[in-house]
């Protein structure tokens, strides 16, 4: 949907001068047949808005010029319009032939308070698809009516200026979201937070470049007064600071829009499928005895808590004479280095009954793990992994707490979750202890100021912070060009909300500056 609307935003004049150059319609005439040629020429659109497949109640809609003739023709509406949103119990007819197709509510939308700022109309009609094909084609016969392409409705409203780049892409979020928290977090972008943050940065880099341009122009004429720059120089240092902070978010918003990657790995036979069929509920991974049955990354979503999770199961890993084995361990660590958490899962049944060795023990196998072998120094953050010692019930019950009581002793140790997949015991616990893991690497998306949910947002931000050090660089050597990583910076912010214009830096200079006065 997003790049039918990116390509749209360049159409936006050439779409805004076929309407305006096509004759002005009329909105409620007597008879189809009288709709006038420049109807057809601006392009009138309809689509499904509920979704295919059989439902109770389908909503049909269309928006343009041609949405009052398909009101008249389809709806019986008589010659003056409608009460705006408000529903209407009409019979639906087929525009030619007269037909009824369905029974059901019509809602009427004046431009320009609608969602695309344009004449809309809904069909609110039964859900059957025999009912959604019938009403479709009869929109299709109206004429400047055609259907819409995907997401055209949307980037109607974007050109309109009903909303910015950042609301329309949480308004995707929103009809994809699968968990609780992606609709939360795609709610409240929908809803303009992350615009509005970006809107007051913008203004406030629209007033620094004022403040520049102004300098450079009058001060020679003393209209402008002492301490402009420095007060420009204040302003950017604030703004980068925000920005810095709000780029230093470990991409919380992005992980939760896409999903956290949560990677199993271990030696062979440790129960690695058996973990994974255990989560997600059902036999997505062969598991069998034998070692080395797992050769490729299997992968599941999952829900944990309204978090959304992509869990992937990979290979065992060990030395392997076998090509295809040989593969299957190189694609594990490859993805072990990807993923945002690490579940390292290890086989109690071969731990050492000495709680010190086995401590010792495990220290190695996560070693073995997550550190390539001529990296042996790294150290991965300890919020990045757990450590799942599966076949708990192999183990007596004073040697758990035994080994318990020394991995609390041993500093660093990533939180460690003993389980069985075979009786389901400490299962509970450890889902508790994931989920709070995925909370804290997703981040609260109700809390705090909103959070970076697209790499394109990060890649415009890093944009403006690198142009606003330009500011810096060239302040006392050349203001032009420090006035120009302004106005860099003004851009690559305006291209993450779809809006930036010259026109407005003009506004703010008549507006902060007696020019001449």
């Amino acid at each position: 949907m997003l790049a039918s609307i990116y390509r749209g935003i360049w159409g936006a004049a050439v779409h805004t001068l076929r309407i305006s150059r096509g004759t002005p319609p009329c909105r409620f005439l007597s008879t189809c047949e009288g709709v006038p040629f420049g109807l057809a020429d601006a392009e009138s659109i309809f689509a499904l808005s509920s979704g295919h497949g059989r439902c109770g109640v389908a909503v049909v809609r269309a928006s343009g010029p041609a949405s009052a003739t398909a009101l008249r023709c389809m709806a019986g509406v008589s010659h003056s319009p409608p009460p705006p949103r408000t529903a209407l119990l009409r019979s639906i007819r087929d525009p030619i032939s007269k037909e009824v197709l369905d029974r059901g509510l019509v809602f009427w939308f004046p431009g320009p308070h609608s969602f695309t700022g344009e004449d809309s109309v809904e069909f609110h009609i039964h859900g059957g698809p025999a009912v959604i094909t019938a009403v479709l084609q009869a929109l299709g016969s109206v004429p400047g009516m055609r259907p819409a392409e995907a997401g055209e409705f949307t980037r109607r409203a974007f050109q309109a200026g009903k909303l910015d780049l950042t609301e329309v892409e949480g308004l995707g979020d929103l009809i994809h979201a699968e968990t609780e928290a992606q609709r939360r977090q795609a709610l409240r972008q929908m809803s303009g937070e992350l615009g509005h943050l970006y809107q007051d940065w913008t203004h406030r880099l629209k007033r620094c470049l004022a403040h520049v341009e102004a300098f450079i122009d009058f001060s020679e004429d003393e209209l402008i007064e002492d301490g402009v720059l420095n007060q420009v120089d204040q302003w950017v240092c604030d703004l980068q600071a925000e920005m810095e902070r709000h780029l230093k978010d470990e991409r919380r918003g992005e992980r939760l829009r896409s999903g956290v990657q949560v990677v199993i790995a271990g030696a062979t036979n440790a129960g690695k499928s058996s973990l994974l069929n255990t989560l997600c509920q059902r036999p997505a991974a062969i598991v069998s005895p034998i070692a080395g049955t797992t050769r490729d990354i299997v992968e599941t979503a999952l829900d944990i808590g309204g978090f959304p999770v992509l869990l992937s199961d990979t290979a065992g890993l060990r030395e392997s004479p076998d090509l295809v084995e040989r593969e299957g361990v190189r694609r594990a660590r490859e993805r072990v280095e990807q993923a945002d958490l690490t579940l390292v899962v290890a086989d109690c049944a071969d731990l050492p009954s000495d709680a010190q060795q086995a401590a010792a023990f495990l220290q190695e196998h996560l070693r073995s793990v997550l550190n390539p072998q001529e990296q042996p120094e790294t150290v991965l953050p300890a919020d990045r992994f757990l450590l799942v010692l599966n076949k708990m019930d192999l183990l007596p019950e004073d040697q758990r707490l035994e080994l318990d009581g020394e991995l609390r002793r041993v500093s660093g140790f990533p939180p460690v979750c003993l389980i069985s997949c075979h009786t389901k015991e400490g299962l509970h616990d450890f889902l508790t202890v994931l989920h709070s893991s995925v909370k804290t690497l997703c981040g609260d998306p109700l809390s705090g100021a909103p959070t970076l949910t697209q790499a394109r947002h990060r890649a415009h931000l890093q944009q403006c912070f690198a142009a606003m050090a330009q500011y810096q660089r060239y302040r006392d050597l050349d203001l032009a060009l420090a006035a120009e990583g302004v106005r860099l910076a003004l851009t690559s912010l305006g291209r993450i909300t779809g809006r930036v214009g010259a026109e407005e830096i003009l506004d703010i200079i008549f507006k902060d500056f007696c020019i001449g006065k």
